[in-house]
């Protein structure tokens, strides 16, 4: 049965691209110059694994996902500000404590070092959230790297100031398709999927996906189930007819 083919190591060019070296340059030279940042793509395309490397080299980056209510914020942005620094003391009964009161602590506490907010996953923000934001980032104390499906209005809210120059933003793009189809490869060997039929059906994959990394995770992962075998084929057509329809 065709399958798992020997890789030979991978390129420095796959590399750049799977670890979105560029990417990730562009977003350290903005904090380090203390500027907000917009991190936008495609679902899928790796936008919070890109964050979360940033953050790795950041001590005080303070991470803040899927953001519903300015006190939710407001509540896991102290709690970050805690882990990144313990001497930034977080009340007992912080729970209890209005929004407004949350807000003055953060801003107390934002003033004692050079934290940068990361928040992750917005999806239209309201302009009561995006107003705290904007009130906690103040003229550029507090620099903001954010990411989103899009630049646009809808999926940025008010906070489109904050990166209105073209330097100010960076696309988490699709790969192309060498680069996809050598990801394919590697993740299909890594999870021993084996067919007959794999060297057709990794292109059509990558094809169908558009390069995007994280369909083509999903689509092998269907490959792996038994409804989607025949023999020692893949029913590929059947498996992206249903990865389409989000099972």
């Amino acid at each position: 049965m065709k399958g798992n083919r020997v890789l030979t190591e991978p390129s420095r060019e796959y590399l750049r691209s799977v670890e979105r070296e560029e990417e990730l340059d562009r977003i350290r030279k903005q904090a380090t110059l203390r500027k907000s940042m917009l991190v936008y793509g495609a679902e899928g395309a790796g936008k919070s694994r890109l964050l979360r490397r940033f953050v790795e080299g950041q001590p005080f980056a303070l991470c803040v996902a899927q953001i519903r209510s300015p006190r939710e914020f407001l509540l896991a942005l102290l709690q970050a500000m805690h882990s990144a620094d313990k001497q930034v003391e977080v009340p007992e009964k912080i729970d209890a404590l209005s929004s407004s009161s949350l807000k003055g602590i953060a801003h107390r506490a934002l003033d004692t070092r050079p934290f940068l907010m990361v928040l992750d996953h917005l999806d239209g923000p309201s302009r009561v959230v995006t107003g705290t934001i904007k009130d906690l980032h103040y003229f550029g104390r507090t620099p903001v790297v954010f990411a989103s499906r899009s630049q646009h209005m809808e999926d940025i809210g008010d906070l489109r100031p904050l990166c209105a120059l073209k330097s100010e933003r960076v696309e988490v793009a699709n790969w192309p398709q060498p680069i996809a189809l050598e990801f394919a490869q590697r993740q299909a060997a890594s999870i021993h999927l084996r067919a007959s039929n794999l060297d057709v059906i990794l292109p059509q994959l990558v094809e169908w996906s558009g390069g995007n990394p994280g369909a083509i995770l999903r689509m092998l992962k269907l490959a792996q189930l038994p409804q989607y075998r025949a023999g020692e084929q893949i029913k590929a057509h059947i498996l992206y007819v249903d990865y389409r329809m989000g099972y």
